[in-house]
C-alpha cells in the first residue's frame, strides 16, 4: 500500500461525469452549470472522464472513445478551451470539492501525437506495424514501457495537469509498470503534495488471461504500492452474481469479507453499484426498494463511495461511449434517489468508517447486515463504536436475527429517523435499509 494513503478516503465519495453526455451542451460549461447539484449529493471529489481530444483513425462510432487519446497535452476541442477546462477546475475547488482526471497510459489512438512523433515509444507487431494486445481495443495502440523516454514525458505530463487537478484515476492501470506509477507518485507529490490516485484494477480472470498471453498485469496487491484506491472488480462476478442468481449472497459475502485480510491495513476499494464500463444499478434491480437498500448498503461498505452521473436519478440506460448520448437527469418517471445518497454521504463523515474493522453476514438468505467497529485508537485498547448496516436485497419486509452484533433497545434508523427496536435479538425489517450507530462501550447482548 502507498505508505501515505490517508484514510480518510474511506469517508468520501466521488461523482464521476463523462462531460460529453453529461448535459445538453456536451461540454465544460454544462457540468460548471450543474455543481451546486453535484455539490448537494454529498461529493468529495469529481472525477472527469478523459478531457482530452479524441483520434479520428479507426474511430469508434461518430465521436470515438474518450479513451482513445490523441495528445495528452490538450483539451478535447468539444468540451471547450483550456480556460474553460480550469475556469471549472477552480469552482470545483471553490466549492469545496476536488477534481480527479482520467490518465489513459496503456494505450493511445493510431494517430495520436506521440505515434507520429515517437513511434519507438509504441509496441510493434513482428511486420514492425503498430499493434494492440487486447482484441476489441481496435481503435487503440499500445505503449511500450521499456522505453525511458517515455516515462519522462508521461510524467512531465502528469506534473503539468497536477497544476490545475487533485489526482488521477488511472485506466486499466494494471497493464502499465508498477515501477512506473511509483515514480509518478513521487515525482508529482513535488508539483502537488496529495493528489488522489485511483487505479483502476481488473478481474482476476482479465490478470490470469493476460499473464496467459505473455503479458505483465499487476494485482492489486501490487498495485497498492503506488495507488490510494483500486476498483473493487477482484469481487465484481461475485456482486453480479449474487444479482443474476449465479451464485448466493453468502458467496458474495464471504468474498467482501476476505479483502480485510489479504490487502494491507489501510487499502481502499472504490465501492460503486454502476459504472461507465457496467450496466446501469436500476437496469439490473429493477424494485425501487431493492435498488434503494443496494444503494445504501455501496455507501456503506468499508472504502471510497462513487455514483456515475445519472444513476442517483435511477438511469437504466448505460451511455455509450462513442456517440453523444445525454443523460437524462430531468426525468420524473422514475426514482430520485439524490436524497438517499445525500443522506449516506453525510453518515460516511462518521469517524468510524475512517478506520474500522468491516464485516459482513447474511440473515434469511436475502438480507446483507454489516457492521462496522472502529479500531482501538492505541494498540491492545477496546475497540470504540459501532455501526451496523441491515439491507433487505429484494426490498422485502422480514423479520431478522442480529446474531447478538445488535444488543437489544430502541435505536435511530440514521436514514431517515425512524425507530428500530431489537428485542430477544431479533429485529422486523419493512423493507427500507437500516443503519444503526452502536456507542462504544455497549456489550454485544
Amino acid at each position: 500500500m502507498a505508505l501515505d494513503t490517508p484514510k480518510q478516503l474511506r469517508n468520501q465519495m466521488i461523482y464521476s461525469v463523462f462531460v460529453r453526455n453529461y448535459s445538453p451542451e456536451g461540454n465544460f460549461e454544462g457540468v460548471r452549470k450543474d455543481l451546486d447539484r453535484i455539490r448537494k449529493l454529498g461529493t468529495d471529489i469529481i472525477w472527469l472522464m478523459p478531457v482530452h481530444p479524441c483520434g479520428k483513425l479507426h474511430r469508434k462510432g461518430s465521436l470515438g472513445s474518450p479513451y482513445a487519446i490523441q495528445d495528452y497535452r490538450k483539451i478535447n476541442p468539444e468540451y471547450g478551451t483550456m480556460d474553460d477546462f480550469i475556469r471549472l477546475t477552480d469552482e470545483i475547488h471553490a466549492k469545496g470539492m476536488k477534481c480527479i482526471i482520467d490518465v489513459v497510459y496503456n494505450h493511445t489512438s493510431p494517430d495520436s501525437w506521440l505515434a507520429q512523433h515517437h513511434p519507438e515509444w509504441f509496441w510493434h507487431r513482428e511486420d514492425g506495424s503498430f499493434g494492440n494486445k487486447i482484441g476489441d481495443w481496435w481503435d487503440v495502440i499500445d505503449l511500450d514501457y521499456t522505453s525511458e523516454g517515455l516515462w519522462d514525458y508521461q510524467i512531465e505530463t502528469l506534473k503539468f495537469w497536477a497544476q490545475y487537478v487533485d489526482g488521477f484515476r488511472c485506466d486499466v492501470a494494471p497493464l502499465v509498470p508498477v515501477e512506473f506509477w511509483k515514480r509518478a507518485r513521487k515525482e508529482v507529490a513535488e508539483v502537488h503534495p496529495g493528489c488522489v490516485w485511483l487505479a483502476e484494477s481488473v478481474e482476476p480472470r482479465f490478470t490470469a488471461l493476460c499473464r496467459a498471453h505473455g503479458m505483465n498485469c499487476a494485482s492489486d496487491a501490487e498495485l497498492y504500492q503506488a495507488f490510494d484506491i483500486c476498483y473493487d472488480y477482484d469481487i465484481y462476478d461475485w456482486f453480479s452474481g449474487a444479482l443474476t442468481g449465479e451464485n448466493s449472497l453468502s458467496d458474495y459475502a464471504e468474498q467482501v469479507n476476505r479483502q480485510e485480510t489479504m490487502y494491507p491495513a489501510n487499502y481502499v476499494k472504490l465501492r460503486c453499484l454502476e459504472n461507465h464500463d457496467r450496466l446501469r444499478a436500476a437496469f439490473l434491480i429493477s424494485d425501487e426498494k431493492a435498488l434503494r437498500s443496494w444503494t445504501a448498503y455501496c455507501g456503506f461498505m468499508k472504502g471510497t463511495f462513487m455514483i456515475y452521473a445519472g444513476e442517483e436519478k435511477a438511469a437504466r440506460h448505460k451511455p455509450t461511449l462513442f456517440d453523444r448520448d445525454t443523460v437524462d437527469l430531468q426525468a420524473e418517471d422514475r426514482p430520485d434517489l439524490s436524497d438517499l445518497i445525500s443522506r449516506i454521504a453525510s453518515i460516511r463523515r462518521d469517524p468510524v468508517f475512517t478506520d474500522s474493522s468491516f464485516c459482513v453476514s447474511v440473515k434469511n438468505g436475502r438480507v446483507l447486515e454489516a457492521v462496522h467497529t472502529e479500531n482501538p485508537a492505541v494498540p491492545g485498547g477496546c475497540p470504540g463504536a459501532r455501526l451496523a448496516g441491515i439491507f433487505p436485497t429484494d426490498g422485502r419486509p422480514s423479520v431478522i436475527r442480529t446474531e447478538k452484533e445488535i444488543p437489544d433497545g430502541v435505536y435511530e434508523n440514521m436514514l431517515n429517523g425512524r425507530k428500530v427496536e431489537v428485542d430477544a435479538g431479533v429485529m422486523a425489517l419493512d423493507g427500507d435499509p437500516v443503519i444503526l450507530r452502536i456507542p462504544a462501550g455497549t456489550q454485544p447482548g
